[in-house]
């Protein structure tokens, strides 16, 4: 028999947590002194205590850790837990990614904030555009809002245009005009390509008009495009110019590596 302190220390967890298992009827001492209460365990239950630690690392809820050691579950609904907590971490990583590259963003536009020379924007007219495409309305002009509202409607949009055997002429172009009938923060997000034909089943058809636009070359994940439009904004500022609250992104080159990505960004501007 191992004393209770001892069989913590083997198990690497606490004595604690070991009094807190056997409170719960989740892993109870192989024997109680019944004169002075001390636990004491076989060496053979670190095997049920090892699957315990692993389950609720999984994030697993303690009665579901129950159901898994004691056997009340089949192989195919263990397998069918296991699946979904392994979908719900994989998708929390994807979050902390996420999370991660914005904050880099952001770190970065603080590190050029106080720049104050804009070589690589230009300024030039862009002639109007038909395209077709598919828009909703994202809350708010962040990253967060437009990125899980935009990235759906291009699997759609290419799914539409195969069926149509519609081939873009040109790349794409995601552009974003201000939606005050929603709130003074929201957008419509517009996912377009341009195309050799009038209307294609599934799509709307629009023209984008042609306008003065501010651009600059954002290299890199579309992640990181915030510097783009603070570079944008500080120029149209700068140079005494207006912005009308239209943007658009056109997709120049897209590998699979979206850190190779090449983004034109255009804002419009007014005199």
């Amino acid at each position: 028999m191992i004393s209770i302190g001892d069989f913590a220390r083997i198990g690497r967890v606490s004595v604690r947590m070991l009094r807190h298992y056997d409170a719960i009827g989740l892993l109870s001492p192989e024997h109680v002194d019944p004169s002075s209460g001390y636990r004491y365990y076989h060496i053979e239950q670190l095997r049920r205590l090892n699957r315990i630690v692993a389950l609720k690392e999984l994030g697993l809820r303690l009665d579901q850790v129950r159901d898994i050691v004691d056997e009340r579950l089949d192989g195919a609904d263990l397998r069918a837990m296991l699946r979904l907590r392994q979908a719900e971490i994989e998708s929390q990583i994807l979050e902390g990614e996420q999370r991660l590259a914005r904050v880099q963003a952001r770190l970065r536009l603080i590190e050029v904030e106080e720049s104050m020379s804009y070589p690589e924007v230009t300024r030039k007219t862009v002639p109007a555009m038909t395209v077709v495409g598919l828009k909703a309305i994202a809350d708010s002009p962040t990253n967060e809002a437009v990125g899980p509202v935009i990235q759906p409607m291009y699997p759609q949009l290419m799914e539409l245009l195969g069926k149509a055997g519609v081939t873009p002429i040109g790349p794409s172009v995601a552009y974003y005009t201000p939606a005050p009938e929603q709130s003074e923060d929201a957008l419509w997000v517009h996912a377009t390509f341009p195309v050799p034909v009038d209307s294609v089943p599934g799509l709307e058809t629009v023209e984008i008009p042609a306008a003065r636009v501010a651009s600059v070359i954002h290299r890199g994940s579309v992640d990181g495009i915030d510097d783009a439009y603070q570079t944008l904004h500080r120029w149209v500022r700068d140079n005494g110019f207006s912005a009308t609250g239209h943007a658009r992104e056109i997709y120049l080159e897209v590998p699979d590596d979206m850190n190779d990505w090449v983004t034109e960004v255009q804002l419009d501007v007014a005199e």
